[in-house]
């Protein structure tokens, strides 16, 4: 049985030269392979692949009956067909062997599990498809996972099967099937070296699904999900417009489900002018959204007349979120800019702040079973001047950047390649500055649609372009507020001077880039060309 999916043909070659060895020399090689692998020691090497070879890592569990006849046959003949053969049993055991042991499966070009009876149990051969499993989500196709079920047919336990219950396999029960294992699995190698996995493309704009084979994992992704296994009090995400915060906060999470978290979003853009017109109907209306999520009695039943709306809130949040028995949770706050307008809004973030501030002082408290993600892009010390009353001075801070052109590049590569060389990338990149949205709308463009990238540059800045909707968006924007029209139309005229409101609203807005209104620059070239063209300077 072949895996995940219908291959086309391996090169005829290779399958003829196994087919010969089959029909003329089946018995006597079956022979040699079995002397060659009991007499191999486990220091020995061979000859070492070609430099450029792809790696192939074979995961076993050691003493397992089968795994040194399986590994010498293996090791051979993938070798000899011209990959590079990753066995840990090469290395010895420590922090070093760890690393290693990541970085060689998570860089795969495919990963072959050796799963028996025996094998299916390990925690550290879970631990290693684990690694490749979510390498291959971060990278798109590969490492390909090329099962093989060795003198097992019966079904995986649960983590195994969540990893590789969906994928076809390969059966081994002994020695017999040593030719017709090496036909599968080259023939699958070769299948996915020289037939690309047809991408399948998806919408662009909003949110990016945390299993999407375009979602590029970023060094705040890391950051935040560090956090969690600390269990922070705040984890504050700051970005402009279209900078992947939403989706960040979806991985997030994800990932504090993994940790047993119990998880909670509030995005603050469902909030109507009515929820946002006090103090007290704002916190009843996100009393009410979160008992929604954790289906819990309407928390009006225990709203008091005689209390603020904090009061009440915080004794919603203590008594029916936070109990004793809770496990840790997680509670996602998009979009919180919309309350920076409100008179009340200090109010709310103090709140917050004093949960905080309890936490230090009753570890063991409600507020030690909460950490808050925060995600925002607007200046926070515009609207909150008391440093005392303010989350977003203390805690983790993450600040999303652009796609560098190494990100760039990998997620090209996941698009099927639609820039052909480092070249097109890197002018690619200049032209959108790495901009999470652009970059995938341009590479989406070119995948559905082949061509060059010259032809995207030659309309990029024009109305009619590719990019023409999110341009025209950018104007109206500017249009909206004299005094930042007047900032960038300065900024056009190669005037050097800007005041740190006008920077830093322009920098939220995602128009400008740069740490302070002493070193700023246009955030990309596509944005500069297509005010110049429509602004007076």
């Amino acid at each position: 049985m072949g895996w995940e999916g219908t291959w086309k043909q391996a090169p005829q070659t290779k399958i003829d030269t196994i087919s010969e060895r089959r029909d003329v020399e089946e018995s006597t090689r079956l022979s040699a392979l079995t002397s060659a692998t009991a007499g191999r020691t486990e220091g020995a090497t061979l000859p070492s692949a070609p430099a450029d070879a792809k790696t192939v890592a074979l995961l076993y569990k050691r003493h397992a009956p089968d795994s040194p006849h399986l590994l010498g046959l293996l090791e051979r003949e993938l070798r000899e067909a011209g990959y590079r053969v990753f066995i840990d049993r090469h290395l010895a055991a420590g922090v070093e062997w760890a690393r290693e042991l990541k970085r060689q499966v998570s860089e795969a070009y495919a990963v072959v599990p050796l799963l028996s009876p025996e094998s299916i149990w390990s925690e550290m051969v879970e631990e290693e498809i684990r690694t490749a499993h979510e390498a291959r989500q971060e990278r798109g196709a590969f490492p390909r996972i090329l099962p093989v079920r060795v003198r097992y047919g019966g079904p995986l336990p649960d983590p195994l099967n969540d990893m590789l219950g969906s994928l076809q396999y390969v059966e081994w029960s002994g020695p017999a099937d040593d030719l017709t294992l090496v036909e599968e699995l080259l023939r699958g190698l070769e299948e996915a070296t020289s037939t690309p996995e047809r991408v399948v493309l998806e919408p662009v704009g909003g949110a990016v699904p945390p299993d999407s084979p375009f979602y590029v994992v970023r060094p705040t992704d890391t950051q935040f999900h560090q956090a969690l296994e600390r269990r922070d009090s705040l984890v504050l995400v700051k970005g402009a417009r279209q900078m992947g915060k939403t989706s960040l906060l979806t991985r997030g999470i994800r990932k504090a489900k993994e940790l047993g978290f119990r998880c909670l979003r509030t995005d603050f853009q469902k909030l109507t002018s009515g929820d946002l017109a006090t103090e007290d109907r704002f916190f009843s209306a996100l009393a009410e959204m979160l008992a929604d999520q954790l289906d819990l009695d309407d928390p009006q039943d225990s709203w008091h007349a005689r209390r603020s709306g904090g009061s009440n809130f915080e004794r919603f949040m203590r008594r029916q979120v936070l109990t004793e028995s809770s496990p840790h949770c997680l509670w996602a706050l998009d979009e919180v800019d919309k309350l920076f307008a409100c008179p009340f809004g200090t109010d709310v973030f103090a709140l917050f702040r004093s949960w905080h501030n309890d936490r230090a002082y009753e570890p063991e408290g409600p507020w030690g079973r909460l950490t808050m993600g925060i995600a925002y892009a607007t200046e926070a010390h515009l609207f909150i001047t008391d440093i005392n009353q303010s989350p977003f001075n203390v805690g983790t801070r993450l600040t999303l950047a652009d796609f560098t052109v190494d990100e760039v590049a990998e997620l090209n590569r996941r698009y099927g390649g639609p820039l052909p060389d480092a070249s097109s990338v890197a002018r690619f990149h200049k032209m959108v500055g790495g901009q999470p949205y652009l970059t995938r709308r341009g590479l989406d463009h070119l995948a559905q649609n082949p061509g060059s990238l010259r032809e995207i540059e030659s309309l990029a800045d024009r109305d009619e372009g590719l990019f023409g909707d999110h341009l025209r968006r950018l104007l109206v924007m500017l249009s909206q507020d004299t005094h930042t029209l007047e900032a960038v139309t300065g900024i056009l005229r190669g005037d050097g001077r800007l005041s740190a409101a006008a920077f830093y609203q322009l920098r939220s807005g995602g128009l400008l880039s740069g740490s302070s209104e002493h070193d700023f620059r246009m955030r990309c070239e596509l944005y500069d060309r297509y005010l110049r063209r429509h602004l007076p300077h």
